[in-house]
């Protein structure tokens, strides 16, 4: 180097302009360099600080409303706190573990329920998830005036516990029977039922199939006052049982199968098979008199929810015939059994969950969601079943609907005005007048007060994360309670790209929404390979402005990706929700056809840009996702270099009856739409296929991939599998969520670069 040099030798040659201007570039040159990889290590990204939350929002939890309209509650590790819904200053301690009267002290609190009068409090703790939403759990009984604390039962963890109205007993479920517990009478306990059995009869909360398709895990309720249970009995004895494999396994490690393996047996009906047999009951809490309803329903009929209204006398049923494409909502009598037909409302080709979902009775009549328009909004009924008026309507859905207030006729709901991929609080009053509350264009969610003169709004979008506010009834912002700043300077400072809304037309006509994040000093002059993410499900939607956007949130996992020179890309196609029924149901008894050609047709449109190797694209979802990753690489035009399918449904003949059947009848009945499916198209795979799954996935059983696998054995198609022990559809527990993420993007490094 020059510094090594004479001293006269140096000043002879920098007198030298060539020598000066070949300096000020190797300077320039070594500057750059020096910038560039403080920048890498600044934005550099590892899935262990994704995985374990380093980039993950903060929240808040556990937020209830009180019955003044004035506060909520709050769980706070093991306190429950309550807050202005004005300030969001601390105004009270409604529970503190540290400070309970009674022998039992609480280590951990998971959850809480309070009473209609919020002067007992049940406490959650030793939470164990069974399925999807439901868990068994020891409650604690927490009286707020004199601090005791008493256990709520001693034969054993309970599941979905709940007050009567008057909160004078608690009504909960265990092992598959309904027990009441009366306040007033030191805790005495009953057992309503005695029928119930693992396999056989379950009272009062969901079997498997109706848990995970209707989305809820409380199937009773108390009527008015207080006289009277009902609930919803599943006989289950004569549907088919599942069973797979269960292993010691480690984290955890299930000792008791170190030898030899055991099982996970449970009934689970698929497509055409037989269902639950579902009835409807009531007990009268005085006589101990049990009845069942006289509901004229299908006997392979549904029956979704069961309501209380504000008359002690009348019960809503609400029903769907096995079609789905009938829900007929029934007042029922609970002591003459008698039930009477208010409504009903038909919907082709198939109803979805959300009436379900969002079903709202007050003192008068209810509020229910429907699809009849060709757009999901809400309609008023009175308590005779008569529709007092349509409160919203137009070319735009209604995705959540936040409550009624009956003084002002104003309702409150979230709707996409905006577009398929933002979400807006509103506020429609009487005369069906819309306001919107929320102000910032994104993704916005609400919880109101009481008397609906606040409400707590979460936004985000792709580029902010979320910011939590309190807000006045004219969405005017009060308080600021969370902003995630250091998370957005995070984000900013360590230069991490963010998604990019686009639009694209297919060969066939149809206009496509997505998102692509680009990889980190993108160039335009350069060709990138590309990954392509999606979910594709019926109604679902993965193309939101929104900051959990991608498959872990935040676009993290394609903000990782982008690092490592990948364009990441995600597309909604036909099907996916937000647009309406009429494009979300196109797909109806051909599931997987459409969604596939929309997955290709965006790899050619990708294709066609200056910036992309159209040779180097792949492909790859989870569940549904995992099902359209394979349609789409069995599609036949073969313009996916590789893909990755984790717990996928292979034949829908081998997913369960309700959410199949909704959308594809039964296979006696379509069995050309069945057939399309990716083990029929073994043969027609292009692409290196990685395929994972969970051994003990409750949901997508592993026989899926199992079946297919099998088929492409005998189509001689080479592919790789990867079998996780003892997970779930989720396939996470110690280090297995970072050994599959390790293992897709080695996937992808091994066949796009």
């Amino acid at each position: 180097m020059v510094i090594w040099k004479t001293n006269a030798t140096f000043v002879a040659e920098i007198t030298n302009k060539r020598y000066i201007s070949t300096m000020k570039h190797f300077l320039l040159s070594l500057l750059t360099m020096l910038f560039a990889a403080m920048h890498l290590e600044a934005g550099s990204l590892t899935l262990e600080q994704i995985l374990r939350g380093e980039y993950g929002a903060s929240s808040i939890h556990g937020v209830r409303p009180l019955a003044d309209g004035e506060r909520y509650a709050q769980l706070e590790g093991n306190r429950i706190v309550a807050h202005s819904f004005r300030t969001g200053e601390e105004v009270g301690v409604l529970f503190d573990a540290t400070n309970t009267i009674g022998d039992v002290r609480v280590e951990h609190v998971s959850g809480y329920i309070l009473s209609p009068d919020e002067q007992t409090i049940l406490i959650q703790t030793d939470r164990k998830p069974i399925y999807r939403h439901s868990a068994t759990a020891v409650y604690y009984i927490y009286n707020v005036r004199n601090h005791t604390l008493v256990p709520l039962s001693d034969g054993g963890p309970q599941e979905v516990p709940a007050f009567s109205k008057d909160g004078t007993m608690i009504a909960f479920v265990r092992e598959g029977n309904l027990f009441l517990v009366k306040l007033l009478y030191n805790n005495s306990e009953s057992q309503v039922t005695k029928d119930g059995e693992f396999n056989k009869v379950i009272n009062g909360k969901p079997d498997w199939v109706n848990e995970e398709e209707f989305s809820f895990d409380r199937a009773f309720d108390f009527n008015a006052d207080g006289t009277m249970i009902a609930w919803i009995r599943y006989d289950e004895s004569a549907v088919p049982q599942y069973s797979f494999p269960l292993y010691r396994g480690l984290e955890p490690q299930r000792q008791e199968f170190a030898t030899y393996p055991g099982a996970y047996t449970y009934k689970y009906p698929m497509a055409g098979e037989t269902n639950s047999t579902v009835t409807v009951h009531s007990y009268d809490i005085k006589s101990h008199v049990i009845r069942q309803m006289k509901l004229p329903l299908d006997k392979d009929g549904y029956v979704p929810r069961i309501r209380f209204t504000s008359d002690p006398e009348k019960l809503l049923v609400l029903t769907q015939n096995r079609h789905q494409d009938r829900l007929d909502i029934y007042a029922a009598n609970p002591r003459s059994t008698e039930c009477k037909l208010i409504v009903r409302d038909q919907v082709e080709p198939y109803i979805t969950e959300e009436p379900y979902k969002a079903l709202q009775l007050f003192d008068d009549g209810f509020v229910l969601m429907s699809e009849r328009s060709g757009y999901n909004h809400l309609y008023l009924y009175d308590l005779n079943g008569t529709l007092v008026r349509t409160m919203t309507s137009g070319q735009y859905v209604v995705t959540d609907f936040y409550g009624y207030n009956p003084q002002t006729g104003d309702c409150f709901f979230a709707a996409n005005q905006e577009g398929p991929q933002y979400r807006t609080i509103c506020r429609a009053d009487s005369k069906g007048k819309i306001t919107p509350l929320s102000t910032q264009k994104g993704t916005n969610s609400a919880v109101f007060s009481r008397n609906f003169k606040y409400y707590m709004n979460t936004y985000s979008s792709v580029s902010t994360p979320p910011v939590i506010t309190l807000n006045d009834a004219r969405g005017k912002v009060l308080q600021t309670l969370r902003d995630n700043a250091e998370l957005k300077t995070k984000v900013e400072r360590s230069n991490l790209p963010q998604p990019e809304f686009f639009t694209f037309q297919t060969s066939e006509g149809v206009q496509l929404n997505g998102y692509m994040v680009k990889p980190v000093d993108f160039n335009p002059q350069r060709r990138y390979p590309v990954i392509m993410y999606q979910y594709s499900g019926p109604g679902s939607q993965q193309v939101l402005d929104q900051w959990n956007v991608g498959n872990m949130g935040g676009a993290m996992m394609e903000r990782y990706l982008a690092e490592q020179g990948y364009l990441c890309v995600c597309v909604d196609g036909r099907g996916t929700g937000g647009r309406g029924a009429q494009f979300e149901k196109q797909t109806y008894q051909h599931l997987g056809v459409l969604e596939a050609k929309d997955q290709v047709e965006t790899a050619l449109y990708l294709g066609s840009l200056p910036y992309v190797d159209k040779e180097h694209i792949g492909i790859w979802g989870w569940s549904y996702g995992g099902f359209c990753t394979l349609m789409s690489m069995t599609e036949g035009r073969g313009v996916f270099a590789a893909g990755v399918a984790v717990a996928p449904v292979t034949n829908y003949r081998f997913y369960d009856s309700v959410y199949t059947e909704r959308f594809m009848r039964t296979p006696q009945e379509n069995p050309s739409g069945y057939d399309e499916n990716p083990m029929t198209r073994a043969s027609k795979l292009h692409g290196a296929l990685l395929l994972c799954h969970g051994s003990a996935d409750d949901n997508v059983h592993l026989r899926n991939t199992s079946e297919f696998t099998e088929a492409l054995v005998q189509a001689d198609q080479p592919f790789m599998q990867l079998v996780y022990t003892n997970r779930n559809h989720s396939i996470y527990g110690g280090n297995t969520r970072l050994h599959l993420y390790r293992s897709i993007i080695q996937w992808f490094n091994d066949h796009l670069k």
